[in-house]
């Protein structure tokens, strides 16, 4: 029988395409049999492209190219060699895809290789999270290529625990004056609702910014007493309350993530 969390740590596995050819065989059946399983690789794919999406693309520099095409011009074309006509063999039926009961994957087998992962998610983390300081206090300690060409209009916070995958991206358009919270790892808590506040000594208090709903975005307007130095400055925090959120006016509940804002290039 396999556990959620191994369920969970197979699906990474198969996303970050660490599985050898049998272990990814296996692991396609089941995504086509379990709709669970499927879903946890979906998770999955959205978490890690999230963190991809946070970096820009480079273009290689022409020079690059001519170099590979020089390459190509000096390696000598094979001999052509003739082989006599045979008619290919009839296309064999695909089997249908069947539940992979006899064949269970020995998880013990794969830990060592789960936590290599786990620690690759936060080595990515970790580097994503220098690059963004660096594009935002360092510019000049970045490559060129990498280096912020205009000033970014966006603040970005991710709103975490440790360095594995974010619980939620904030992200502050400072022109609107609105906010919006992505869901990225963080669950659904039946019976409980996840708040957000600012926190700042101007402010002496935690205010609150509203409930963030179970919808993948939740978009609202930001308060217009708060000036732009407090906005960008506070560190914003999730807490998890009472259904409905908090009735003091303050957090009730654990504070579960944290963050700060950065300017994030549009």
């Amino acid at each position: 029988m396999i556990h959620d969390e191994d369920q969970d740590a197979l699906a990474a596995e198969y996303v970050l395409g660490t599985l050898d050819p049998d272990e990814r065989a296996q692991t396609q059946a089941l995504i086509s049999v379990d709709a669970g399983f499927a879903a946890l690789v979906c998770q999955w794919e959205r978490r890690l492209g999230d963190l991809h999406a946070m970096v820009d693309p480079i273009e290689p520099p022409q020079t690059t190219w001519d170099k590979i095409k020089a390459r190509i011009s000096q390696v000598a074309p094979a001999a052509e060699v003739r082989l006599p006509e045979v008619p290919p063999p009839p296309p064999a039926p695909e089997p249908a895809p069947s539940p992979p009961t006899g064949q269970v994957i020995d998880f013990n087998r794969r830990l060592n290789r789960w936590r290599a992962a786990t620690a690759s998610i936060g080595a990515l983390a970790a580097a994503l999270m220098v690059f963004v300081a660096l594009a935002e206090f360092m510019p000049d300690g970045l490559p060129g290529a990498l280096r912020p060409k205009v000033p970014a209009a966006r603040l970005v916070a991710v709103l975490q625990r440790d360095e594995l995958a974010p619980a939620f991206l904030l992200t502050v358009d400072t022109a609107t004056r609105t906010m919006t919270v992505r869901r990225v790892s963080a669950g659904i808590e039946p019976g409980y609702s996840y708040e957000l506040w600012m926190v700042s000594p101007r402010l002496g208090t935690p205010r609150s910014l509203g409930l963030v709903s179970n919808d993948e975005f939740t978009q609202r307007p930001m308060l217009a007493s708060y000036d732009p130095d407090t906005i960008n400055t506070a560190t914003y925090a999730v807490s998890l309350e009472p259904e409905g959120g908090s009735k003091t006016g303050a957090p009730t509940g654990p504070v579960l993530w944290t963050g700060k804002l950065v300017e994030a290039t549009p």
